[in-house]
């Protein structure tokens, strides 16, 4: 394929000086001028790994051998599979930022139609800007009053302030951030594991959960790893368009896996020990460590929830303005972000009473619709024949449809409804009829979408669908 033209001049680092780190990012949802891209690939590696060294990722690990049932090896293998793969698309997906210089959700517009976009992007912007801001968010504020002793609404506001300054600032002050926390967090989380390991109990854990249990912990897993896919071209879109396509997908994918694999193994190997009946999520793990590393591990935790929130909120602004809604002048990315921000503070505050349950649901509900959604997009990843000179253009063309895409989701998603097995939501007939084939709506949404897309798209070289 073609690529566009743009200068060869070197690119410079992701941040030029100390006037570029705080002035407000400019660009929203449009393509990102070639005289303005900078950074290299590397710069994903830590901008992915920080945000999953943290309580989010540990809770995985716990609900696989807490309440799915697995023993500690059992939980190793789904959640090393589920976090490979979610890990292998977000690398792959990740490689369209330097070509188009747009978000994500954006480039979405390729699989669904530049109309048709509007409903995974409003659903990406609510479910990264409301849910996973809070739960990332919470997590960090009941790790703020274990440290401080400040009661968790007050944690929560503080946390989210920090957040949304840095979300609001943009591209270059969050992935300096994301540079600056990756190093503390990795120490801390491998003393913490270190710790951890020389107690457990790794062959005498679990409960017998089975396939189902394997089929919820990779659900789960997969759903956490793969809910940053929407997001992938986000942090990539600011990389010369020249960027090795190799070293792009390497970096991205490698950040997200290694970190979501080691920080929720480690996370099923605290599962393996008592811990008190009424300690909040972060007390029961923290709890099994001396005094000293434990309040190191809060700080940590403390330090990922907002790596993560960061992320969260400034995606769900990015794809909010993706479907190029007519707001006010003053509504720009970044009030975007102080908006999606505000609301995400509020889900947040009412998911403080009940945090491990909202957030076990949360993980289940999330791969209901990124399933079907991959399959899509990565089914027209590999289908597409046109030069990226053409495709930059489709991406503008507010006459561009392509219905297939649409069809295919919402299809993928209605047939994974009888698969469901989510208690606090809907048990779908499958699992209430053979409980032991747990929840298997990632792979059967995943497949139908991709097929079905892969059916209905119309193979296209030189004329736009119409």
């Amino acid at each position: 394929m073609s690529r566009p033209t743009h200068p060869s001049a070197p690119a410079p680092d992701v941040v030029t000086g100390p006037e570029r780190l705080i002035a407000v990012e400019e660009h929203g949802a449009d393509p990102v001028p070639h005289d303005k891209r900078h950074g290299s690939p590397r710069q994903l590696l830590w901008t992915w790994a920080s945000p999953q060294v943290g309580f989010a990722t540990v809770f995985i690990g716990v609900l696989s051998v807490s309440a799915f049932g697995l023993s500690f090896w059992q939980a190793v293998a789904a959640l090393v599979l589920g976090a490979g793969l979610g890990s292998l698309a977000h690398g792959l997906l990740s490689t369209d930022g330097p070509r188009f210089g747009v978000p994500q959700m954006v480039i979405g517009r390729l699989s669904f139609g530049y109309r048709g976009n509007a409903l995974p992007s409003a659903v990406n912007a609510f479910v990264a800007g409301v849910g996973w801001f809070a739960v990332n968010t919470v997590g960090g504020a009941f790790a703020l009053n274990s440290l401080t002793g400040l009661a968790p609404l007050p944690s929560l506001l503080i946390l989210v302030v920090l957040e949304i300054v840095i979300g609001y600032v943009g591209h270059d002050l969050v992935h300096r951030f994301e540079k600056y926390a990756f190093p503390v967090l990795g120490v801390i989380f491998l003393l913490a594991g270190v710790w951890i390991f020389k107690g457990a109990e790794l062959q005498g854990s679990g409960s017998g959960g089975g396939f189902g249990g394997f089929m919820l912990a990779f659900s789960a897993v997969f759903g956490f790893t793969a809910g940053w896919n929407p997001c992938a071209a986000d942090y990539a879109r600011y990389l010369p368009a020249d960027t090795s396509r190799r070293a792009t997908a390497w970096y991205a994918g490698l950040g997200l896996f290694v970190s979501v694999a080691v920080v929720s193994v480690i996370g099923a190997a605290s599962a393996t020990l008592a811990a008190p009946a009424d300690a909040s999520p972060t007390d029961a793990f923290t709890g099994q460590l001396p005094g000293w590393l434990g309040n190191l591990t809060l700080v940590a935790i403390i330090l990922g929830a907002m790596a993560a929130a960061t992320l969260n909120v400034y995606s769900a602004a990015v794809s909010i303005s993706s479907l190029d809604l007519t707001l006010p002048r003053w509504m720009n990315r970044a009030a975007l972000v102080a908006l999606v921000g505000a609301i995400g503070t509020a889900a947040g505050w009412a998911s403080l009473a009940d945090a491990g349950h909202a957030f076990e649901n949360f993980l289940l509900v999330i791969a209901y619709w990124i399933a079907p959604w991959l399959g899509v997009v990565l089914m027209e990843h590999w289908l597409r024949a046109l030069p990226d000179d053409a495709l930059a253009a489709r991406l503008q063309d507010r006459a561009f449809g392509n219905p297939a895409g649409l069809i295919a989701l919402l299809v993928g998603v209605a047939v994974s409804v009888p698969l469901f097995s989510n208690q606090a939501v809907f048990v779908g007939w499958v699992p209430s009829t053979w409980p032991a084939v747990g929840d298997l709506t990632c792979p059967v949404g995943f497949v139908l979408g991709a097929l079905l897309y892969a059916v209905l798209r119309r193979r296209d070289t030189t004329d736009s669908l119409r």
